[in-house]
């Protein structure tokens, strides 16, 4: 797993192009402000022990959002942080399970629509914590 986490002020996107054949066809665009937007890259051997990986992927957004003093989280499926990608399926699962974990312990969480390609408008401020790696 990579996790690539920046907290914006305004995060804006709108799909662009279906990168995923098996994705439904839609027309969504949203803005959020005060948010932590976790970039996730969810890579083969995440499958293994996909609890272990969830676990992980919830705890460092969660503690990324506190850091920033936000309760707004925003999980983008981003498989440009590595060479090797998880299958779709399992990533996409992945996404929807650490959504609704966030949702239970409390936090707005998000997802960008999953198999598209979005156009993004990102607005973040220029501060160490506004953008933290993790890789795990």
């Amino acid at each position: 797993m990579k996790l690539l986490m920046l907290y914006v002020e305004r995060f804006a996107w709108r799909t662009a192009q279906k990168a995923l054949e098996s994705a439904p066809e839609i027309d969504a665009r949203e803005t959020v402000a005060d948010a932590l937007v976790g970039l996730i890259h969810a890579e083969p051997g995440d499958a293994e022990d996909p609890g272990r990986v969830e676990k992980k992927l919830i705890k460092n957004l969660k503690w990324a959002a506190r850091k920033n003093e936000s309760r707004r989280i925003v999980l983008h499926s981003f498989s440009h942080l590595a060479e090797e990608k998880a299958d779709p399926e399992f990533a996409r699962e992945l996404l929807e399970g650490a959504r609704k974990r966030l949702q239970g312990a409390g936090y707005e969480a998000l997802q960008t629509p999953f198999g598209y390609f979005l156009d993004l408008d990102i607005a973040a401020p220029g501060r160490s914590t506004a953008r933290i790696f993790a890789s795990f």
